[in-house]
């Protein structure tokens, strides 16, 4: 017997896979109807990543440690003159940094 899937999760993660699929399609075939994106739509639009990004950065800044918020802090100072990857590597090596040298 394999413990590590019954059919309860099977069941469950088909349904969270359709119910991701269903949402991703849906907007896409809603703009594909659209012969123009209204103006209010475009601005809502272009907000997503940055509101994606705070949904992913704002939990860690406030559950983690000093490390986490100092390397936050310097991507962010980084972000404003860097690009990506660069940006992502100064937030990393600060964090190894403090976790190595300081705690």
């Amino acid at each position: 017997m394999n413990t590590l899937l019954t059919a309860d999760m099977l069941v469950i993660i088909l349904g969270c896979a359709l119910a991701t699929y269903a949402t991703r399609i849906s907007g896409y075939l809603l703009i594909r109807r659209m012969k123009n994106i209204p103006p209010r739509m475009d601005a809502a639009l272009n907000a997503v990543p940055a509101a994606v990004l705070t949904t992913l950065v704002a939990p860690a800044f406030v559950a983690g440690g000093l490390e986490v918020k100092v390397a936050l802090a310097v991507s962010l100072l980084a972000g404003l003159w860097l690009s990506t990857i660069p940006m992502l590597l100064a937030g990393w090596a600060v964090a190894v940094a403090i976790r190595h040298l300081v705690l």
